[in-house]
């Protein structure tokens, strides 16, 4: 059962959102149940070898709910976009597996994120990478831009998911991968609408 969400519904989803993530780019840690930081990178698989190489306030700044990586390789000169990169960890990794013949291209909604995430990219070397602001549902690339897309638990969060995987597609290459780790309803999904909105927007 679909339920009909308005202007003002939409509306308060995101700004719910918009101030969770405000928060947590200052500090992620207890903000989730899911992992955050080293820990979390490192019970979730990432390659312990390559965090070595990222400072420590900037694995610290992780949150996340799987490890993209895991579904498949990145090689060298590969391009990469990240979809809700929020701190920027995963776009950093990508970008160090496409090495300097590759990019990646981190997005997201949240101002305050995307200065974390920048301020993370300052702390590293890495020259091959650029973050926006941008949304899933609208993607400011042109056709056929991207090798792979990885996303982190954040298609849970965007309100027209539909139109959100149609411009995934289209930015890809034919070919390219979508690598994501997401949340996912297990039970009957709510058919209370006050209910449904007090749990997305927080």
């Amino acid at each position: 059962m679909e339920i009909e969400l308005s202007p003002e519904d939409k509306k308060r989803i995101k700004e719910g959102i918009a101030e969770k993530y405000r928060k947590v780019a200052g500090r992620p840690e207890g903000s989730f149940k899911y992992p955050t930081g080293r820990s979390g990178l490192e019970g979730q698989g990432y390659d312990r070898e390559m965090l070595k190489e990222l400072p420590e306030e900037v694995l610290a700044s992780y949150c996340g709910v799987g490890n993209p990586f895991s579904l498949g390789p990145i090689t060298g000169g590969e391009a990469v976009l990240d979809i809700g990169c929020g701190a920027g960890v995963d776009t950093l990794v990508a970008a160090m597996l496409a090495g300097p013949a590759g990019k990646a291209v981190g997005i997201d909604l949240t101002a305050e994120m995307l200065q974390r995430a920048r301020e993370n990219l300052r702390k590293t070397s890495l020259e091959n990478v650029d973050f926006r602001e941008a949304s899933a549902e609208g993607l400011p690339f042109q056709d056929a831009s991207f090798d792979v897309a990885i996303s982190n638990g954040v298609l849970n969060l965007v309100l027209d998911k539909a139109r959100a995987l149609k411009e995934i597609l289209r930015v890809l290459k034919p070919g390219g991968r979508l690598m994501m780790a997401d949340q996912i309803l297990t039970t009957e999904q709510p058919t209370d609408k006050k209910s449904m909105l007090e749990s997305w927007a927080r």
